[in-house]
């Protein structure tokens, strides 16, 4: 099959543009940080290993959606995405919204939790203001790509695929502050950290099987209707992360008992853990909404 290239026109095109944007920003974003010295970032001794996680999570967020852009770019230029057996407009729109939600993670835990606040040099400064600006072109990009018609969006493009890639956003974003949270002075039982990160561990299982499914589009080879295993998905998620959201809150209840016994770094963590678990049991409770008013209306015809 011949490659075919873009006519002249199309480099002027909106998703172009917004493209280049964000692997240029994307790219600045990660080499300021990686450029950093130690004595630039947050050495405060009870933040030592959120410093590390964290970091790492930033980073990973910086460079997988830089790597991730610069192939779609690649292909949509040569015109190759044919020839790979994935669904093309259901991904292009999953990664340009779960970059956004990325970045936008990664420009608030940077400067909120990495950064040192007492030494803002301008290279600091700089590679915060470059992922702000990433984040601001994946938004364009999932702007663009909205603006679309239903059959070129996709699937993913709908508010029930946008609902499951914000669930996919909170269960990458569970990952990191689990592992911190485990590892924070005991505030909280062993019970409460276990099935807080089974819960989590679950929906992000779930959330990856359903993104698979839908951008490889196996969903006429499920062993049963995807609409029923989606509404299934979505039930699950709607209990687990209730249990683990009201776990969240006792934690709180529990940090402003012991006062000031407990690091500022802790408290900040366990109230991310919070905002993310609620924002994430919103998306999974809409969501079920959704597959519930779908199955009704089949039920109907």
């Amino acid at each position: 099959m011949p490659v075919i290239v873009l006519e002249a026109k199309d480099f002027t095109s909106p998703l172009f543009l917004v493209r280049t944007w964000e692997v240029l920003s994307g790219c600045t974003t990660f080499s300021l940080v990686a450029s950093l010295e130690p004595s630039e970032l947050n050495k405060n001794s009870s933040n030592h290993q959120h410093l590390h996680t964290l970091r790492i999570f930033c980073m990973f967020s910086w460079c997988f959606f830089f790597t991730l852009t610069l192939l779609i770019h690649i292909l949509s230029i040569i015109q190759f995405h044919s020839l790979i057996p994935i669904s093309w407009k259901n991904l292009t729109m999953t990664a340009a919204v779960l970059g956004a939600l990325m970045c936008l993670s990664a420009s608030v835990v940077f400067p909120w939790i990495v950064m040192d606040h007492q030494r803002a040099t301008p290279r600091l400064v700089a590679a915060v203001v470059a992922s702000c600006i990433t984040f601001l072109g994946y938004t364009s990009e999932s702007y663009v790509l909205r603006t679309q018609a239903q059959e070129q969006r996709g699937y993913m493009g709908s508010m029930p695929g946008l609902l499951k890639i914000l669930q996919v956003w909170g269960g990458c974003h569970m990952i990191p502050l689990v592992v911190e949270i485990c590892g924070l002075p005991t505030f909280a039982h062993s019970w409460q950290l276990w099935v807080s990160g089974v819960s989590y561990g679950v929906c992000v299982l779930m959330s990856l099987v359903t993104l698979v499914v839908i951008l490889g589009d196996f969903a006429g080879r499920c062993f049963l209707p995807f609409d029923k295993l989606l509404a299934g998905f979505s039930l699950i998620g709607v209990l687990l992360f209730m249990v683990a959201t009201v776990i969240s809150f006792i934690k709180i209840l529990h940090l402003r008992d012991l006062g000031q016994r407990i690091p500022n770094k802790s408290a900040e963590l366990v109230i991310m853990e919070t905002v993310v678990a609620s924002i994430t049991l919103l998306a999974y409770t809409v969501d079920l909404a959704f597959s519930i008013k779908l199955l009704c209306d089949r039920s109907h015809t």
